[in-house]
C-alpha cells in the first residue's frame, strides 16, 4: 500500500516518519523549500520515544506519479484549500483520505472535494514542533493516531490500514467511534488553546489562583453546550472527563496554537473557535467566554498582518 503524506511538518513528518521507519511505502508531498531541506538533512525526528534520521521519498506539487492508496492530510487548517488542490492529482478511484487536523470544520470541505465515501475520520494526540533546523521535536508521552469509518463500521479497508500500521513506533488505533473521538478532542483542544492563548501562559499558571479553574470550566461548558446543540455525540460524562484532564495535565504544557503565537505564525482561530461561534449563532447560544477568547485571537491576527506590511 502506497501512502502520501501532505506536508512533512511536526505532525505529518512525525507519523509519516514512524511509518517509513517501519518500512511502509511513504511519500511526502512538500513545498520546494521543505523539499530542499529534507534532501539536504534528511527527515530528523528527536523524540522521547527514540530518535530517527530517515531518507524520505519526496514530491512537489505537480510532479507526475500514480495515485496513492491513502492520502494523509497533516497540514494546518488555513492551508487546507491549497493542500487539497496539490493532492487532487494523486487521488484515484479507491484512494482513502485520512485527515489529522484539529476541529471538525474541515470534514465538510474534504467530503465535498473528494466524496463522502473516500474520507475517513481521523485525529492525533501529540506534542511536537519543528526546531530552527527543521527537525521534528516530539516531547509528549502520547503519540497516537486514531482513524475509522464515519459510520463506525469495521470495514475491510480500515482493517487493512490497522494491519499496515501495526508495529510502528507510534500508536495507530482503529476506532469504531471516531466521530465521538473527534468531538471529544475538539472540546479539549478548543478549551486548552482558548485559555492558554488568552493568558499567554502554559496551563499550570492559567488554572492556578482564585479564578483560573472557574474560567476554564466556563469556557468548556459553553463549548460543550454548543456542540450538544449541534448534535455532537458528547455526553456529560465525556465533558467531565475532558475537564478533569485539563486539571491533571502537566503544568508546563502549552497548546500548539500558543506555540504558534509565540513564533509569530498564523493560527487556526477561525477553524476552531470561530467555527464554534458560527454554530452558537445558529442555535442562539450566548457564549461570552468563547467570544472573549476569539476576540483575543483576532487581535493577534490583525497585529500579525500589520507587522507583515
Amino acid at each position: 500500500m502506497r501512502i502520501l503524506v501532505v506536508g512533512a511538518g511536526a505532525v505529518g513528518g512525525y507519523f509519516g516518519g514512524r511509518l517509513l521507519e517501519k518500512g511502509v511505502d511513504v511519500t511526502f508531498l512538500v513545498r520546494e523549500r521543505r523539499k530542499r531541506e529534507l534532501e539536504e538533512r534528511g527527515l530528523v525526528i528527536r523524540s522521547v520515544h527514540g530518535d530517527a534520521v530517515l531518507a524520505p521519498k519526496l514530491i512537489a506539487a505537480g510532479e507526475r506519479t500514480e495515485p496513492f492508496d491513502l492520502v494523509v492530510f497533516s497540514n494546518k487548517a488555513y492551508h487546507l484549500a491549497g493542500a487539497i488542490a496539490d493532492a487532487k492529482p494523486y487521488v484515484g478511484e479507491t484512494t482513502m483520505i485520512l485527515p489529522l487536523l484539529n476541529g471538525m470544520a474541515h470534514m465538510d470541505v474534504l467530503q465535498e472535494s473528494f466524496g463522502d465515501d473516500k474520507v475517513l475520520g481521523g485525529l492525533c494526540f501529540i506534542e511536537t514542533t519543528l526546531n530552527e533546523k527543521g527537525e521534528i521535536v516530539q516531547t509528549s508521552p502520547a503519540h497516537e493516531v486514531r482513524f475509522g469509518e464515519w459510520s463506525g463500521e469495521r470495514t475491510e479497508r480500515g482493517e487493512a490500514l490497522e494491519s499496515l500500521f501495526a508495529g510502528a513506533n507510534a500508536r495507530f488505533r482503529l476506532s469504531e467511534r471516531i466521530v465521538s473521538d473527534m468531538w471529544n478532542k475538539y472540546l479539549f483542544i478548543a478549551t486548552m488553546s482558548g485559555v492558554t492563548t488568552l493568558f499567554r501562559a502554559p496551563i499550570g499558571p492559567v488554572r492556578s489562583g482564585e479564578y483560573g479553574g472557574a474560567i476554564i470550566s466556563r469556557l468548556l461548558g459553553e463549548i460543550k453546550t454548543i456542540m450538544q446543540a449541534h448534535g455532537a455525540p458528547l455526553t456529560e460524562e465525556m465533558a467531565e472527563r475532558q475537564r478533569a484532564q485539563l486539571e491533571q495535565i502537566a503544568p508546563t504544557m502549552k497548546s500548539s496554537m500558543q506555540r504558534d503565537m509565540e513564533k509569530g505564525l498564523p493560527i487556526e482561530a477561525d477553524h476552531l473557535q470561530g467555527y464554534l461561534l458560527q454554530l452558537a449563532k445558529r442555535y442562539d447560544i450566548h457564549a461570552p467566554t468563547l467570544e472573549t477568547v476569539y476576540h483575543n485571537l483576532k487581535i493577534y491576527e490583525a497585529g500579525r498582518t500589520a507587522n507583515e506590511h
